[in-house]
């Protein structure tokens, strides 16, 4: 099958074909014409990156020119062509297994593990050298040379640079490094963490906001926009909030979507619509008119002023409720960069209907944690909600969606009767640091992500 194909490609390029699987790939090059041409592109684009890094290393620019060079496809399709030839020409190097750069760190576990374009080899137990590996879900762990520790919590680009160096394209890392690695850096795209003998944890997007907690022991933080270099001890943070966000944004108003076999889309930007979150203590501005909203729990005294749970309202004044059979609540996980996933165990969460309508007009800029609709001061209201259902988020994430479902969902929504329908989400599971990771779902605001949307399917359409 073409999949076990390509799958097969991406080990023999990176050399992780066992003796006997490597025989039967030789085989099967010489006799397949298909596979024997993806092959030598995937081989010769391996070879050729790799001695682009190796020539140029530390001349990042120069890196990045070559790298694009090759990537171009006309100049790609020639040169593809002429490694063909010269494979061909050369049995010798055809096939002989890749060579690879000098290992600095090894992958010595991995939890619920998929992965994406990485450059690096992914299989358990794997040296690395220098390269990126691009974590899709789960947690992977690494352990350098030097004896730095550094743990991947998806979605999580990393490069490694040597024993005692990476960069945190995005995502989320947590290390801890001994002694006899004091000096270990982790580069983000507008700050770098230099290690003093610590256990600490870093946040990137590609576009900065970088976040910086430690958990343990010291480190210096440099290259920060404003210049100066700053020491974070036990229990500090640091954020540094250099990206462009898109809070405050015009909302772009959703429309109820039809699709086939009687399913209407209807997400909290269409009519009166609405999400937002609360966080407990929060005295100042208001948590609505934000591109996510946050759902965190904790039973640990000094992490609960960081508590946040959600509400969602849906205009479902357009449905014929009396023919409704089937109804999905559809969230989509973003990271949020508070918190590292590593210190959360796989997480509970629980949606809520709030029966008591009245509550339906609670105001999205004004909301706050003891305002919150259908709750008090601990959690929901037996009187003013019902519980729906759950879901599940392991440690690592990187769920691309997430459903809810069931008969009480499509009973609720039936029994409305002012065509608002108003959901509190919230996290069940507690964690064991005060640093655990804040649960984020895109809401209206998020400029590219797919807003909460309840799916409605009716033995008629309205």
């Amino acid at each position: 099958m073409k999949v076990h194909r390509d799958e097969r490609i991406g080990r023999a390029v990176e050399g992780l074909l066992s003796e006997e699987a490597w025989a039967v790939f030789q085989q099967e090059v010489i006799c397949n014409r298909e596979l024997r041409a993806a092959y030598v592109e995937a081989l010769w684009l391996h070879h050729a990156l790799r001695a682009a890094r190796v020539d140029l290393a530390g001349w990042d620019s120069q890196t990045a020119a070559v790298e694009t060079c090759f990537s171009f496809k006309p100049f790609r399709e020639l040169a593809v062509l002429a490694a063909a030839c010269a494979a061909f020409a050369c049995g010798a190097f055809f096939f002989r297994k890749p060579a690879t750069l000098p290992a600095v760190a090894t992958l010595v576990k991995e939890e619920n593990c998929k992965w994406g374009g990485s450059e690096l080899p992914t299989a358990l137990h794997s040296k690395l050298g220098a390269g990126t590996l691009w974590l899709v879900e789960g947690m992977a762990t690494i352990a350098f040379e030097s004896g730095a520790v550094v743990t991947l919590e998806a979605p999580t680009k990393l490069q490694i640079r040597d024993a005692m160096h990476c960069r945190l394209l995005e995502g989320a890392v947590t290390a801890e490094v001994p002694e006899p690695a004091h000096g270990f850096t982790i580069e983000a795209p507008d700050l770098k963490v230099i290690d003093l003998g610590t256990r600490f944890g870093l946040t990137a997007s590609a576009v900065g906001n970088s976040q910086v907690r430690v958990f343990e022991g010291e480190v210096d933080v440099a290259g920060l926009p404003d210049g100066k270099r700053k020491r974070l001890t036990q229990g500090k943070g640091l954020h540094v909030n250099s990206g462009t966000t898109s809070a405050g944004q015009e909302t772009v108003q959703g429309q109820q979507v039809h699709e086939a076999d009687g399913w209407v889309s209807i997400p909290t930007s269409f009519g009166r619509g609405k999400d937002a979150y609360s966080r407990r203590g929060d005295a100042g501005g208001s948590l609505g008119g934000q591109p996510l909203v946050i759902v965190k729990h904790t039973e640990l005294w000094d992490g609960r002023k960081n508590e946040r749970r959600a509400v969602l309202t849906f205009d479902v004044s357009q449905i014929s409720k009396a023919d409704l059979i089937e109804a999905e609540l559809v969230l989509t996980p973003v990271h949020t960069g508070f918190g590292f996933s590593s210190l959360v165990p796989d997480s509970c969460f629980a949606v809520y209907g709030i029966t008591d309508e009245s509550l339906d007009a609670w105001r999205e800029l004004e909301m706050r944690w003891e305002s919150t609709p259908g709750c008090n001061e601990e959690g929901p209201v037996a009187s003013q909600t019902r519980r729906l259902g759950e879901f599940w988020i392991p440690r690592g994430g990187g769920m691309p969606s997430i459903t809810v479902r069931g008969s009480a969902l499509a009973e609720f929504i039936r029994a409305d009767s002012d065509g608002l329908v108003s959901f509190l989400v919230i996290r069940e599971t507690g964690e064991t640091d005060p640093n655990g990771l804040a649960h984020g779902f895109a809401s209206k605001e998020h400029p590219s992500v797919r807003p909460p949307t309840l799916r409605l399917k009716s033995t008629s359409r309205p």
